[in-house]
């Protein structure tokens, strides 16, 4: 959706921006841990494993850190047990969110992210209870000046892409899970830099948004984020470039 992709690549500019490393770097270490941990430390056979160390490269984490973080996975080196959680729930207005945590304390952490809800606008949902708005997808943008269209969609579709749009000021590439490194490697090898690319889950509806729903929506989202088990926040708003603007303004 448009709206999806136009709040992510604002989410990623302001990450440039803010450089938070020392949490970003956290974050990216726990998905590399569980990644190994679910499916071993070769990232040519694990692709969960290569799109978090992949991941962690665009944070520049170093690679003995990366190298560590591998190893704390596969049981080479000591390290927290980390589980993976997805809570469901509502922000102001009904819109959905799914956060997905990487904790070492689920306890800790379920408390924190309830209270966030609460004190926002929203409330947690029970498992289901919004996850069905959402399919899990490969989502890249690349920019218009970056690329010809006709010879862009023909790149990506013969490299596995489903879905290929024009939003305006960018095109907008989906792919299902399994084609997303083989859609990036193929950009990659000809030479074009996307604006965003991450395995995200894409909203199938979505709530309209005024400013200042919008505004209520995107500080829960902002409060969230600022979680350091909060791995990534989704939720299915749409706010329109104008409001967006006024937003940014």
């Amino acid at each position: 959706m448009a709206g999806h992709s136009k709040w992510a690549n604002i989410k990623h500019r302001k990450a440039r921006q803010d450089a938070k490393k020392g949490k970003e770097w956290s974050r990216c270490s726990k998905a590399i841990i569980l990644a190994a941990k679910q499916g071993g430390g070769d990232p040519d056979v694990n692709l969960t494993l290569r799109y978090a160390i992949e991941e962690a490269k665009k944070c520049n984490m170093p690679k003995d850190t990366i190298e560590k973080a591998v190893k704390k996975g596969t049981g080479e080196l000591g390290g927290e047990a980390i589980e993976q959680i997805t809570y469901e729930g509502y922000a102001p207005g009904g819109v959905a969110v799914l956060v997905e945590i990487l904790t070492d304390n689920k306890n800790r952490t379920a408390g924190e992210i309830r209270h966030t809800f609460s004190k926002h606008g929203g409330n947690l949902g029970t498992s289901g209870s919004v996850a069905f708005t959402f399919n899990n997808r490969g989502l890249i943008t690349v920019a218009k000046d970056a690329a010809d269209e006709d010879q862009l969609m023909e790149l990506v579709l013969e490299a596995g892409a489903e879905d290929f749009s024009d939003e305006g000021d960018y095109f907008e590439i989906q792919t299902d899970p399994t084609q997303f490194i083989a859609v990036r490697q193929a950009l990659e090898t000809a030479s074009i830099e996307p604006q965003l690319a991450e395995l995200t889950m894409i909203p199938t509806n979505s709530v309209a948004c005024d400013q200042t729903l919008a505004e209520k929506v995107l500080r829960l989202v902002d409060a969230l984020e600022e979680n350091d088990d909060v791995n990534k926040v989704h939720a299915n708003f749409d706010i329109s470039d104008e409001v967006m603007a006024a937003l940014e303004g």
